[in-house]
């Protein structure tokens, strides 16, 4: 995500330690991580010791077996995970976001073929969304700079629209919720119900702008896949694992997933994992013609055997519970909403603030008063860089909507006090303030 040319003349970036909310580079400069390792994933902090020696334990004892056969620590994990989990049984481990969101995608092919007739293939997946960098995540991504260059894609896959409601186009008096449910129930009668198996989605859209779906969006959806049997997959890469004050982000919404699958903050990046979660309904469908030597669901992931992922997820949770972090992530989450809300009444640039828990984006404008035309990339660039000048790493869409890379993200860790969210807004507060100075 880095153009490297400028590195031929200038050093790159390289942090060396971590510890809670703050990190040093190399020069030994510290600053405070706004973002969770820069792609939200260090939910619990840097430093974690009992992480690390968990791990430790655990490869010394046994580092990996296939998934061929088991191992303690998956086994263990799995049980805790689905204890969290409602109506769903069964967990499959590979070792990133992309790798998770491919095995659904396979799952619901194979169930086209094995128990449709080849129909209920198509996947459909939201405008913004993204859910991974393999040539088969990118059929199903929402963010059309992501996909630039990577063509042809894969067949199958349709997009629906977004549910950003900040920049509706309609002006009826119906809910934006029913707008956008009726949006998706038109793209399934125009490709046909019978032909599509899964629809896609995030719970909260993340890199596409961090986009909080509008109230009654969820149960809509919900309604949408069980009146054309289409499979629901909820790609919680992002919200899992306490992000939005709830373990994962479709339980705030009350609904309930065909296929969760989850990575980044499973084990808040002390080891690479991630997990596909299934239903039993689903998971019969592989044992429903057993002298079939295909029926099973063939697949399987190299490093998904790796016994450090769920040592690591095993203490990562046992932290979430024991230190409360999911009840602090709601507690400061609604102190960081209100700070950003007071931001935005300071500053005209500041369009609109959305999110939930400790997940938030800013949306700036060259003037919420007018169109509500996007900052340059240029303009987001400067505030990140300002932010950091003053020792707090913020992000930022990027690379993602031509035209819309203007929201800038904050998602610190779960152990976030009210003194580190002041920190990190009032930086953003002195450089909204040069940055709107400059643009005037």
């Amino acid at each position: 995500m880095t153009q490297h040319k400028p590195f031929e003349t200038q050093a790159p970036s390289v942090m060396v330690e971590g510890k809670g909310m703050r990190l040093w580079d190399v020069e030994g400069t510290e600053y405070l991580d706004a973002v969770s390792g820069g792609v939200w994933t260090v939910n619990v902090g840097y430093g974690r010791a009992s992480i690390a020696n968990a791990v430790c334990e655990q490869l010394t004892r046994l580092n990996y077996y296939a998934g061929s056969g088991g191992t303690v620590p998956a086994a263990l994990f799995a049980e805790r995970l689905l204890e969290k989990m409602h109506g769903l049984s069964r967990v499959y481990y590979s070792n990133s976001g992309s790798e998770a969101n491919e095995k659904v995608f396979k799952m619901v092919r194979q169930i086209s073929t094995q128990h449709y007739n080849g129909k209920k293939s198509k996947i459909l997946y939201r405008e913004r969304d993204y859910h991974g960098t393999t040539i088969a995540t990118l059929s199903a991504c929402g963010q059309s700079q992501r996909m630039e260059g990577y063509g042809p894609f894969l067949d199958g896959f349709v997009a629906v629209p977004d549910c950003l409601e900040y920049r509706r186009g309609d002006t009826s008096s119906e809910s934006f919720a029913e707008i956008s449910a009726k949006a998706i129930e038109d793209v399934i009668l125009r490709e046909g119900p019978d032909s599509i198996g899964a629809l896609c989605l995030e719970p909260i859209t993340a890199g596409g702008g961090v986009i909080v779906p509008p109230d009654g969006y969820w149960p809509r959806v919900m309604e949408l896949c069980r009146k054309y049997d289409i499979l629901l997959h909820i790609d919680e890469v992002v919200c899992g694992f306490g992000r939005t004050g709830e373990w994962f982000g479709y339980q705030n919404y009350g609904i309930q997933p065909d296929f969760v699958t989850m990575a980044k903050g499973v084990a808040s990046g002390y080891a690479a994992i991630s997990c596909t979660v299934t239903t039993e309904a689903v998971f019969e469908k592989f044992k429903a013609f057993p002298d079939d030597p295909m029926n099973m669901f063939r697949d399987i992931s190299t490093f998904g055997g790796c016994t450090a992922g769920p040592a690591a997820a095993l203490e990562n949770l046992a932290i979430l519970e024991q230190e409360n972090l999911l009840d602090n992530t709601r507690k400061m989450g609604a102190y960081l909403e209100q700070k950003l809300l007071s931001l935005k009444d300071k500053h005209a640039i500041v369009g609109d603030v959305r999110g939930k828990g400790l997940f938030w984006g800013i949306e700036l404008v060259k003037n919420r008063e007018d169109d509500k035309t996007p900052v340059s990339e240029r303009t987001i660039a400067a505030v990140v860089g300002g932010c950091r000048q003053q020792g707090v790493l913020i992000g930022a869409t990027n690379r993602s909507v031509p035209g819309y890379n203007n929201t800038l993200c904050l998602s610190p860790a779960l152990i976030a006090t009210p003194h580190d969210l002041d920190h990190i807004t009032d930086a953003l507060d002195k450089t909204l303030q040069k940055t709107r100075c400059e643009i005037s």
